[in-house]
């Protein structure tokens, strides 16, 4: 039997669609091996979002090589980047995002020392494939492919292409399956969760607060976390989004990016929003739903951007205070927009991530510090190292003991920078 060893790496969807590449090669028949000694073929999962990142894939290629593995190159670079990965290693298969359907043939291929090659933006809906699960929880649920946006920065529009949102049949269907599989935790997934059915909407408005709804409404114990949405598509639902949110099924947590504390430089960006929508979603949330988890990001030194924008975008954070904050330097990206204009210098993007860091790990600690003394339900989704659970909005609370998947009454008794201690 063909042993498959898989490496991941990019963000939920990215594992999510190596859970379902394994899914399918076993029920071809194929064994998924957590040892790569052990494998006959290795799949890489690639990511190509940052420049560190990519630097480190070309790395790993070039390792697999030097082992004498059959390899097959999935995911974001095997999309942008097929022609030079079959120059530089021709008798690895290459497989993209919205082809994961052929995984079965591109590992034959590589199997007869005749690789083949699956990329394209076709419309292919993932809900309900075969899949192995890294958390035998958690299901990772996409509910679309691909994006409307045009960010002067981004490089994953290049590998994933125009927005194709799933059916809302499609997605049920795949939540109540999971459910069936013992999953506890739902998480949904997608470039942009907040443009989910704009592509097939007559209004051209999201069908995100529906979809959360019709979720809400299967029976069940489980618990739903929403992930990333862009401003741009819940202005104009955001009263309808933030009503689908009022079910104890669904945890109190958002993830919304706002990149920048300046208008100018959103524009720049190309982010079709600005602070003022930002600030209008979050105090509409936080109204509703007043212990509500906000998380957001900040690209630091993004070109052009002055040292007093940074400042705006500092006293963004100072205001909104998030629980959460993504802080990501800017990497310039080929062929994108932003990579030509003038940079700022790596000196002051460094200067500016740590002052931003900074600023946030001591709002963080003082805004964690404010949930010491509470009591309830926590639902354990992680067991390594640490025990982890969440309670109702998403906080990642250290346990002393306790199961997968069990739910418990705890107390938090201390605040650390980045989670809690019962």
């Amino acid at each position: 039997m063909v042993k498959i060893y898989f490496e991941t790496y990019g963000c939920s969807a990215s594992f999510s669609n190596s859970e379902i590449m394994q899914g399918i090669l076993k029920s071809k028949g194929y064994e998924i091996v957590g040892d790569i000694n052990e494998a006959d073929i290795v799949v890489i999962n690639t990511c190509i979002v940052k420049s560190p990142t990519e630097v480190k894939m070309w790395r790993r290629l070039k390792e697999f090589s030097s082992l004498k593995k059959k390899v097959v190159v999935a995911g974001c670079m095997s999309e942008v980047y097929s022609n030079k990965i079959k120059e530089l290693y021709p008798s690895y298969g290459i497989i993209g995002p919205r082809s994961l359907d052929k995984i079965g043939e591109v590992v034959k291929s590589v199997v007869n020392k005749v690789p083949k090659t699956f990329i394209g933006k076709k419309n292919f809906v993932k809900a309900g494939l075969p899949r192995i699960r890294k958390n035998k929880i958690i299901d990772i649920v996409q509910i679309s492919d691909g994006c409307l946006g045009n960010c002067s920065y981004c490089s994953v529009k290049f590998a994933k292409g125009r927005l194709f949102s799933y059916p809302i049949e499609s997605i049920i269907k795949d939540v109540e399956s999971s459910l069936k599989d013992g999953c506890k935790e739902i998480w949904i997934t997608s470039q942009d969760n907040s443009a989910y059915g704009v592509d097939f909407s007559q209004s051209k408005k999201s069908k995100l607060p529906q979809l959360l709804r019709k979720i809400s409404e299967i029976k069940g114990d489980f618990f739903v976390r929403v992930g990333m949405m862009n401003p741009e598509h819940i202005i104009p639902v955001i009263d309808e989004l933030v009503d689908s949110f009022n079910s104890n099924k669904i945890f109190k947590f958002v993830h919304i990016p706002v990149q920048s504390g300046n208008n100018r430089v959103l524009s720049v960006m190309k982010r079709r929003y600005t602070v003022g929508d930002f600030k209008e979603i979050v105090k509409a949330f936080r109204k509703k739903f007043p212990k509500i988890t906000i998380s957001t990001d900040i690209i630091c030194g993004f070109p052009t951007e002055t040292e007093e924008e940074f400042n705006d975008t500092l006293n963004l954070i100072k205001e909104v205070k998030p629980a959460v904050l993504n802080i990501s330097r800017y990497w310039s990206r080929p062929l994108t927009e932003a990579s030509r204009l003038k940079q700022v210098p790596g000196g002051e993007i460094k200067r500016r991530s740590k002052a931003l860091t900074e600023l946030f790990d001591k709002i963080s600690l003082e805004e964690n510090e404010k949930w010491v003394g509470w009591k309830g339900k926590t639902i354990i989704d992680e067991v390594g190292r640490v025990i982890i659970g969440r309670n109702f909005a998403y906080k990642p609370i250290i346990l002393k003991s306790g199961e997968l998947g069990q739910v418990v009454d705890v107390e938090i008794k201390k605040a650390k920078t980045h989670n809690l201690l019962a």
